[in-house]
């Protein structure tokens, strides 16, 4: 049994006082000076979401970029600490493998599901076809976010993992209104052919599904800036844990057709279909699973990963903000065009907002936020030019379906990307502290949602369905 939290924090910090004191160089006051330091990095740290071994081990890193002797201190005591977190033995009460017998549970779940429509003969043909198998793999998902609890492991910390709150009856009856709702509508709508609307269906519902399980992770506690921030890096640890899976499935892909090909060309579809739509279903969950057993981790894939990314999309975008604005090519954005810079500019936002979960609250501006800065007022001025350009077509062509969630999304984004970009000059020029733009962008998330709900609820009726 280990010491409580606030035991074991106040230990280790002891322990840190002496081995600083030890020097003769260092007088009483710089050390009670460097302790306070380390005393707000471990609050706010602990603020975010981590447990007091990983806090303080994080802080200690941090303040050896201020002080040759914490940074020798880390250097001396790394070791054991990170064993400790770990390899930290699992919970007596065996929820870990618990949690592992769920995942797998429902993962296989997910992948008969969306096997069941083929083999009754439905195959997919539309849109909204398509809908009904995400609904199903998301449906699989919530209920192993919500079955988890309070008391799970890492309940209570808020790192994206757990909430440590239950999800009572009407957090159940919240979080699957939507999937009912959603299914309604895709299954019940009385879709024209080739119609619009639908597709636009197809592409908003799962976003608003997402918030669904978002709703789950979080306990249905939306209020709190911190559990949106859960939300956040639930997200962007699940993509990256999906994609690592995708690619080693496309691997095995590649090896089963080649060990299947001697068989003939109708055993590798057989096995294919069953193979790929219920391996992409079940990874849904094992990434889910993935994202809570790392939950020990202190320094995970955020810091690397946006460290490498933000610099590339800054540039990137830079360059064609430039080109755009300079040519006058944006008149010519058609629509497959005015799509992919839509989604360009949510992934942007959606890698700021990945970067920020990662960042400590109260630290300095530093190149990493040029980078950002770079990609927000470039992103700014493609998310303005997609306006004018689609309300030109507006004015010639008038309105359609497509015309109208693509005005509102980029509108949407306008007003994100503004307040964003005064954010980050504010902080920049040292007026605001770096978490003021964290606050900003997860209170700004349930926009984002909305907007993606009245797609699918308002526009198909709004426009007959077409």
């Amino acid at each position: 049994m280990g010491l409580p939290e606030v035991d074991s924090t106040e230990a280790r910090i002891a322990e840190w006082r002496a081995h600083v004191g030890r020097s003769p160089a260092v007088a009483t006051a710089d050390v009670e000076e460097l302790e306070a330091h380390l005393r707000d990095s471990v609050e706010d740290l602990r603020a975010v979401g981590l447990d007091a071994d990983e806090a303080f081990l994080v802080a200690v890193r941090r303040l050896g970029a201020l002080d040759g002797l914490s940074a020798e201190y880390a250097r001396e005591h790394s070791d054991r600490l990170w064993k400790q977190l770990v390899l930290a033995p699992a919970a007596d009460d065996g929820r870990p493998r618990g949690r592992l017998r769920q995942a797998v549970l429902l993962a296989v779940g997910a992948g008969a599901a969306v096997q069941v429509p083929r083999l009754l003969g439905a195959a997919p043909e539309r849109p909204a076809d398509l809908v009904v198998h995400v609904l199903l793999v998301l449906l699989f998902l919530l209920a192993f976010v919500g079955l988890r609890g309070g008391d799970g492991p890492g309940g209570g910390r808020g790192d994206g993992r757990g909430d440590g709150r239950r999800l009572g009856a009407r957090g159940w009856l919240a979080a699957a209104a939507p999937f009912a709702l959603g299914a309604a509508v895709a299954v019940a709508s009385p879709w024209a052919e080739g119609s619009s609307t639908e597709l636009l269906v197809a592409l908003h519902l799962p976003v608003v599904l997402w918030f669904a399980v978002g709703h789950a992770l979080v306990g249905g506690d939306w209020r709190s800036p911190s559990r949106r921030m859960d939300v956040v890096r639930f997200t962007g640890e699940w993509v990256v844990y999906y994609a690592l899976i995708a690619l080693g499935g496309v691997v095995l892909v590649g090896l089963t057709v080649l060990l299947l090909q001697p068989a003939g060309d109708q055993v590798v579809e057989q096995v294919l279909a069953w193979l790929v739509p219920s391996g992409a279903a079940g990874a849904v969950v094992v990434a889910a699973w993935l994202v809570e057993a790392k939950q020990s981790v202190v320094e995970n894939m955020a810091p690397v990963l946006t460290a490498v990314f933000t610099p590339l999309f800054a540039l990137v975008l830079t360059a064609s903000a430039v080109v755009y604005a300079l040519t006058g090519l944006a008149a010519g954005f058609d629509r497959d065009l005015l799509l992919g810079f839509d989604l360009l500019l949510v992934v942007v936002l959606g890698l700021v907002l990945y970067s920020l979960s990662a960042q400590e609250p109260s630290r300095r501006p530093g190149a990493l936020d040029w980078a950002q800065l770079a990609a927000v007022v470039s992103a700014l001025v493609l998310d303005a030019l997609v306006l004018v350009a689609l309300l030109g077509r507006v004015g010639d062509l008038g309105w359609t379906p497509n015309r109208v969630a693509a005005l509102g999304l980029n509108a949407v984004l306008l007003v994100d990307l503004v307040v964003a970009a005064v954010l980050a000059v504010r902080f920049l020029a040292g007026r605001t502290r770096a978490d003021r733009l964290a606050r900003w962008q997860t209170t700004y998330l349930p926009v984002l949602g909305g907007w993606a709900a009245v797609v699918v609820l308002a526009l198909p009726p709004l426009f007959g369905y077409r």
